[in-house]
């Protein structure tokens, strides 16, 4: 019998509609794969079999009748366990969020998931309130990366990463304050796209950082995190930053090429604090798509500065009763982090919002002259999970913070950017970021699919 874990959401889609297997049969081997490996990775927190398997009846049920399938019809997926989900405590990856009653309803996307034929499986891990980059958790355990469980998946994203590379589901939602889409994404050799800011809507998501979160998909190819964004996107009321509504497809350019696309690597700050294999994959890259020349973000080592500021102060802000109310009950490295950010002065915010305004229009600017940017995701691969500190530029940095130096200048601005895999000859994957205009979201995927197709770029399946 085929191991549908082992395919991609579209050929499961494909399958699913032509008969050639049920939506039943696909959930119960991700449910079976769930069951004999998650006590180990550590990827769900919660599993929703028995609506797994209702919602795969029922599509079932609808092809049975000869009816038409929607775009994603039996496709596994699985969300980070800060999306609503009806019946579930949205934890957070906290201890506190435990106490809270259930959800009564879907996060949004959740909702247009199901909506586009898709079955969900459950909740998946992640680093605490978000607010890190290692897939660490104090309360639920560490995701572990299913390429060496030895290592770190990444985070905050961490049971998003591990679950989309283990075949534990075909798609899976994350969010990105700071780079928690696209570090799990790299460090588990994923396809990760972070939307536009605004591109999709939070609407029952459990926030952190509001002037900074977007939400998006992890998945093994690049066809399946278009077909999740394709679903997915449009204007919500209920968030009123999503705005998208007008907003064109990105599968049926997918197929388009290269051709004509104006690709420059960026320079300056993303050219430092890196190991030479995190420079060498965005060598790779570039070579393959004729990427001429770079361009610099100017000031982006103030960009990332800011991001921390505007993190720790909007982050202490949002959880200050909890801290003071519970704070035994926080993993102490992320309550210690918020409590410095109640300290800092207020005219630093201040100041780094005006920052964060003028640099926003300086890299605007950039897109004039280039319509992509590339740059590393990471500046290593997965790190050792209880792994402290690295050595970066003869520097000995802590891990935690750092893996997050090349993603925090451009979420800070609400860039759109699909990370995509590079496999050395030996060892661990490692990400590049292909980094597009505002909006520009079918042109990023234009390039990792072409990367794909080409098979310079590309996910495995976890053994």
């Amino acid at each position: 019998m085929k191991d549908w874990t082992q395919e991609p959401a579209h050929s499961i889609a494909d399958a699913v509609r032509s008969g050639q297997v049920t939506a039943r049969l696909v959930a119960e081997q991700h449910l079976a794969a769930i069951a004999r490996r998650n006590d180990l990775l550590k990827a769900y927190t919660d599993i929703t079999a028995s609506r797994a398997l209702a919602r795969a009846d029922a599509i079932d049920a609808v092809r049975a009748q000869g009816q038409p399938l929607p775009p994603l019809a039996g496709v596994p997926f699985a969300v980070k366990n800060l999306f609503d989900v009806d019946g579930l405590v949205t934890r957070a990856g906290s201890k506190i969020n435990r106490d809270h009653a259930p959800s009564q309803q879907d996060a949004t996307l959740v909702t247009r998931l199901e909506a586009a034929g898709a079955v969900l499986l459950g909740a998946l891990n992640m680093g605490e309130y978000a607010y890190d980059f290692t897939g660490r958790n104090a309360h639920d355990g560490n995701s572990l990366n299913p390429h060496d469980t030895a290592r770190m998946t990444g985070g905050s994203s961490g049971g998003s990463g591990g679950a989309a590379a283990a075949g534990l589901a075909a798609i899976t939602l994350g969010s990105d304050t700071n780079g928690s889409i696209r570090v799990p994404a790299s460090l588990c050799g994923l396809f990760g796209l972070k939307p536009s800011y605004g591109g999709l809507s939070r609407a029952g998501t459990f926030p952190f950082i509001a002037s900074l979160d977007h939400v998006g998909p992890l998945a093994r190819s690049v066809k399946d995190l278009a077909l999740a964004y394709d679903a997915m996107r449009g204007a919500d009321p209920l968030d009123p930053v999503c705005t998208a509504g007008t907003a064109a497809p990105v599968t049926p350019p997918l197929d388009a090429g290269i051709k004509g696309l104006r690709i420059a690597r960026a320079g300056g700050y993303f050219t430092r604090m890196g190991e030479p294999k995190a420079f060498a994959a965005v060598d790779l890259v570039a070579r393959a798509l004729g990427a001429e020349g770079s361009v610099e973000f100017p000031e982006a080592h103030r960009a990332r500065a800011a991001a921390f500021i505007i993190t720790m102060i909007e982050g202490s802000a949002l959880h200050h009763d909890r801290i003071r109310a519970r704070p035994a009950d926080f993993d102490p490295e992320v309550r210690d982090r918020l409590i410095a950010g109640a300290m800092l002065p207020g005219d630093w915010y201040v100041k780094a919002q005006k920052f964060r305004r003028w640099f926003q229009a300086e890299a605007l600017k950039l897109f004039a002259e280039t319509d992509l940017i590339l740059a590393p995701a990471t500046p290593t691969s997965a790190p050792l999970v209880d792994q402290q500190t690295f050595v970066l530029d003869g520097q000995t940095l802590p891990v935690r913070p750092n893996l997050g130096i090349f993603t925090q200048p451009i979420s800070f601005i609400g860039l759109p950017v699909v990370t995509v895999p590079v496999w050395p000859e030996q060892g661990m994957p490692i990400g590049v970021q292909i980094i597009a205009a505002p909006g520009q979201e079918a042109l990023a995927l234009r390039a990792a699919h072409w990367l794909e197709n080409q098979r310079i770029v590309h996910a495995k399946q976890a053994s």
